[in-house]
């Protein structure tokens, strides 16, 4: 539940409006997030409720497991939200799961609007020019793809076209939205994958190596290329506790190693 709640609040500040563009077709100029009066209804609250131009209500539910009554729930948001804006409302729900879910009650003839991530086209999303629409392109159709080449796709793009802090930042985007297709492992081996073809791209491998030969030539290639290695997976926002793991050096050591620039 927690990891959820982290990963609609990265949707909600950071990818919205290329949810709105890209996969809702609605262009997001001029939008005010309203407070938590108009999103509570009895114990719960809406993921996003944002008035548009002040022409109507966007309410958008981020769902990444079923729920069988998910309807009679976009109904309740409807009526509360409409109580107190007075304004049309347009609601989808964004549902990440593996399971559709009914989008309408017959008794009375109410729906909504039912968005299922895995029927888009990764393409659609990945073919941009804006981070957040690439990142969420990991939520897409991979058609014949296979999931690992997407992924270290997306990474490489992201790597070209942002600053080091920026890649940084929606490296641990991907790896956090990710978890909502339960994909966190293909992330892991396509960072890896990464790894494998960029350490020479970072200063700091060429500082390890350089510190490395001071050591010895032999053993000095084999310490620089760890301290290469030690480097670019901080820089791309490891924890040291993960980066032990990998290159199989005490923690102890890793701090050394980073703190010695």
């Amino acid at each position: 539940m927690k990891k959820d709640t982290i990963t609609k609040e990265l949707i909600k500040k950071i990818i919205i409006k290329d949810i709105s563009k890209y996969i809702l077709g609605i262009e997001l100029d001029d939008i005010e997030f309203l407070n938590e009066e108009y999103q509570r209804v009895e114990s719960r609250r809406a993921d996003i409720v944002v008035k548009v131009k002040r022409d109507y209500i966007l309410h958008l539910e981020l769902q990444s497991s079923y729920d069988s009554k998910m309807a009679y729930r976009m109904c309740r948001y409807w009526l509360d939200i409409r109580d107190i804006t007075k304004l049309p409302i347009k609601q989808y729900v964004i549902n990440f799961s593996n399971k559709n879910m009914k989008n309408y009650i017959d008794e009375f003839g109410y729906n909504f609007n039912m968005i299922n991530m895995k029927e888009i086209d990764c393409d659609t999303l990945l073919n941009t020019n804006s981070p957040d629409a690439i990142v969420l392109s990991i939520l897409c159709d991979f058609k014949d793809y296979n999931p690992i080449d997407i992924t270290s796709k997306i990474l490489v793009k992201l790597k070209n076209m942002l600053k080091e802090e920026e890649f940084r930042k929606y490296f641990l985007i991907l790896e956090e939205i990710s978890g909502l297709r339960e994909m966190k492992e293909v992330v892991k081996e396509a960072e890896m994958r990464l790894m494998d073809i960029s350490f020479e791209d970072y200063p700091s491998y060429e500082l390890g190596m350089e510190k490395g030969f001071n050591n010895g030539f032999n053993n000095g290639i084999q310490q620089g290329e760890i301290r290469g290695k030690i480097k670019a997976f901080y820089e791309l926002g490891f924890d040291i506790k993960e980066i032990s793991k990998r290159v199989n050096k005490p923690e102890k050591e890793i701090i050394t190693i980073i703190r010695n620039k």
